[in-house]
């Protein structure tokens, strides 16, 4: 019987089809001859496979296999792209080991030389990997874009040409920035310092406290920006939101740069002196910039957070907006703050760095510390160090600030106003009044939603932590009474026998703040005037412009309407033969007197802070910052004093930052949290590291740290003071969710908070990046993980 292969029975019609296998087109592979071996970096966040893996080159892939080019491979059985790191002779791993690239993808490289040291030195200032900035730093391929830039063809940057950088519009650019230098020169006191500092050469580094005025910021900025462009810097600007994005591009346009956009040109592309990158733009268009940066078309990248790894080469200007915001601190993966990611790449690129605000921020006071004593050295870390201070001359201060009133309890009796305790008392509803002849006005009210604080029950003084002067909160109910014991939301101790530091009362009482309805109540205080309401949770939502006539407009942080100037917004010039004129030209007349001002917008006449009350019971460590930023933004939408411009701060708030703000000097505030912090041993005077997951797996990693109490770093130092390196841990409540797995897995969940001395940093990053290593590595149960420079504490 001859050998036949056995086959399944089946009925007519019913068999199964036969599989053809394609035939399958085998090449052999031959290594480059030179430099053979390329290190990628492979897209995988896992913290302990952080390092480069060795591939080799296929003869046919080495002209294209540079270091920066973006490549697939095959890794765990699965392809991943990556980027070339670098390419070497020789590897640890034997050949016979070592697989091919599968694919090397077309177009110049991604990520340059200097772009790769910056993303090595930005994780590992944070204790990440170079995989998880890639990530955030290079935007998804969009091969469409790719091969539009292939058809452009090597036009290089269009705004240099043979005449230079900006060719035939320099003398134009450069007389708009002289001019503006000019009026800066009059109004801060270390302008000329700024101004040699960005033509020079050399790392230099200055904070800058924004005068009021609507728009005068945004002003100030684009100088900023034209002044480094004109010096053959390239910039890149980072800002809160896309609000803010806006402002800079209208302030920019108005100086007579170009934003990146179509050319209009027959043979197509894109053309331009500056361009936005952001995360939410759409692929295609974000791709474009990040080429346009990356290729040097483009010199000058504004945008949010992510803009902070636009590739620049050289010396370049690196500037944050608001470097308080919570926007700066980047949501994933090694959770980076902008503002340290700028300085530390300015740092390294030999540029300059430049941190613009209205409230100074604590970190920003503390490197100005060494200017204010005339000395330079304090302890520098890789994201932080000396700085330079820029403030505004006193006298221009008390001009274009409006006349700032704080209307609490004390003034109010002092002015005999029958309506003490009420939320909007006579002497507000007056100066609002009288202000509406003339336009509008605005009311800020704190932000929507609720949040619950505990205070004193006898003095409404925020009860606070004996031990670390954190916040204290409801805890768990416990006892047979079921009472709910409060406890510290930053070390977790308990407040037992707790007393009023002001008052000495016992007794605390909870506080629960909220916005909604404010609109309402307000209207009816104001009957026959229109009502305008800004919020991002209404459901209108954010309004971004309001006509400059009498109205009230009732907005939450961050939300103000701008104010059409009357003629409406002055337009970015027409070019006229190839040449955009700036200069005055980017200057608007307002409604009073047709003065030339620098504000991009019209003013409001008079602006209000309801329910100030509500900042001495935010739980933040920066709640006081946060808060000055708040209201210091808002205000600088007011007309200035020399204007009849009025302010009003109406409640009882931190005197601190109360008398920051009419003195519109936020230096104060930022020294007096310096001299608080420096008592408690609370960041910036120490760096610090939250460090959050499950319970067993924080613990260990704490342990293997050493900052438990009997650790290698288990006391921290802080002005002779001996204190415990770590706070807490602290539970964390579970989320709201319906799947019994997630509640399960999310249960025991907890906190802590590391401090070690500012020199340690650095030795701190990487330790809790071996440890989070460890933990993945060895396939621990739970969650682990930690952030550098948190915003917060809790």
């Amino acid at each position: 019987m001859s050998e036949m292969e056995a086959e399944q029975p089946a009925f007519e019609g019913l068999a199964p089809r036969r599989r053809h296998r394609r035939a399958t087109k085998t090449t052999s592979r031959v290594a480059a001859s030179h430099l053979p071996i390329a290190q990628v970096v492979i897209d995988v966040q896992a913290t302990h496979l952080g390092r480069s893996f060795d591939y080799l080159i296929d003869e046919r892939h080495s002209d294209a296999a540079v270091p920066g080019a973006m490549v697939r491979v095959r890794f765990g059985g699965r392809l991943i792209d990556g980027v070339i790191w670098d390419r070497v002779a020789h590897s640890d791993t034997p050949t016979s080991s070592l697989r091919f690239l599968e694919r090397v993808y077309p177009g110049p490289p991604l990520v340059s030389a200097s772009l790769r040291d910056d993303i090595s030195a930005i994780a590992e200032a944070y204790g990440g990997t170079r995989a998880n900035i890639l990530r955030l730093a290079v935007p998804p391929r969009v091969a469409r874009v790719e091969r539009e830039q292939q058809l452009i063809g090597a036009r290089g940057a269009t705004t240099r040409d043979d005449d230079g950088p900006f060719g035939p519009r320099r003398p134009r650019l450069e007389q708009a920035r002289d001019a503006v230098f000019a009026r800066m020169r009059g109004e801060y006191d270390a302008v000329p310092r700024l101004h040699a500092a960005i033509e020079g050469s050399g790392f230099a580094s200055f904070v800058v406290d924004a005068l009021a005025g609507a728009g005068r910021w945004a002003a100030d900025a684009a100088w900023t920006a034209l002044d480094a462009m004109l010096s053959d810097k390239p910039v890149v600007m980072v800002l809160p939101g896309m609000r803010e994005v806006d402002d800079v591009a209208w302030a920019l346009r108005r100086l007579g740069l170009r934003p990146f956009a179509p050319s209009g040109a027959t043979h197509g592309g894109f053309d331009g002196d500056f361009a936005v990158l952001s995360a939410s733009m759409p692929p295609a268009e974000r791709y474009r910039a990040f080429l346009a940066a990356a290729s040097g078309q483009v010199r000058c990248m504004i945008g949010p957070r992510a803009a902070m790894y636009a590739p620049v080469e050289g010396a370049a200007l690196f500037m944050i907006v608001d470097d308080l915001a919570y926007q700066n601190m980047d949501g994933m993966m090694p959770y980076a703050n902008a503002r340290g990611v700028l300085r530390l790449r300015a740092q390294r690129h030999g540029g300059v760095f430049v941190a613009l605000s209205y409230a100074r921020s604590p970190i920003s006071q503390w490197e100005c510390a060494g200017a204010a004593n005339g000395v330079r050295d304090i302890v520098n870390t890789p994201v932080s160090g000396f700085s330079a201070p820029v403030h505004a001359l006193q006298a221009v201060t008390r001009d274009e600030a409006p006349w700032i009133r704080w209307l609490n309890r004390d003034e109010l009796a002092r002015l005999a106003d029958p309506s003490i305790g009420s939320r909007m008392p006579h002497t507000a509803v007056g100066v609002i009044r009288g202000a509406l002849e003339e336009g509008p006005v605005l009311l800020s009210i704190p932000s929507d939603g609720v949040f619950a604080s505990l205070s004193c029950a006898r003095c409404h003084r925020q009860a606070r932590c004996a031990r670390c002067t954190g916040p204290l909160q409801t805890g768990e109910p416990s006892g047979p009474t079921g009472a709910a014991a409060p406890r510290c939301a930053w070390c977790g101790a308990a407040a037992v026998n707790w007393t009023c530091p002001g008052c000495g009362g016992e007794r605390m009482t909870v506080v629960r703040v909220g916005a909604a309805g404010t609109a309402r109540e307000l209207a009816g205080l104001f009957r026959g005037v229109p009502v305008v309401l800004s919020s991002p949770s209404q459901p209108h939502g954010i309004v971004a412009t309001v006509p400059n006539r009498p109205q009230i407009v009732i907005a939450t942080p961050g939300a103000e309407p701008r104010v059409i100037p009357d003629g409406g917004f002055v337009a970015a010039p027409a070019l006229v033969d190839g040449v955009q004129p700036g200069g005055d030209a980017a200057m608007h007349a307002e409604s009073s007197g047709g003065q030339q001002v620098p504000g991009l917008f019209g003013e409001y006449r008079a602006v209000a802070i309801l329910d100030a009350w509500t900042s001495l019971y935010a739980p933040g460590i920066d709640a006081r910052p946060d808060a000055l930023s708040a209201w210091m933004r808002a205000m600088s939408l007011c007309a200035p004093r020399s204007r009849g411009g009025v302010g009003l701060l109406i409640g009882e708030a931190d005197p601190m930052a109360a008398q920051s703000l009419m003195l519109w000097n936020s230096p104060m505030l930022a020294a007096h949290e310096i001299r608080e912090r420096a008592e408690t041993g609370m960041p910036p005077v120490v760096a610090a590291a939250c460090v959050w997951g499950a319970r067993p797996a924080v613990m260990k990693a704490l342990e293997r740290i050493g900052v438990t109490l009997t650790g290698e770093w288990g006391v921290i130092d802080v002005g002779g003071e001996q204190m415990p390196a770590m706070l807490g841990p602290v539970p964390i409540p579970p989320p709201a969710t319906l799947d019994a797995r997630e509640l399960e897995a999310t249960r025991d969940r907890v906190k802590a908070v590391v401090r070690v001395n500012v020199g340690r940093r650095a030795e701190l990053a990487q330790r809790l990046h071996e440890a989070v290593a460890l933990h993945v590595a060895s396939r621990g149960n739970g969650e682990l993980r930690f952030r550098l420079d948190p915003k917060d504490l809790i």
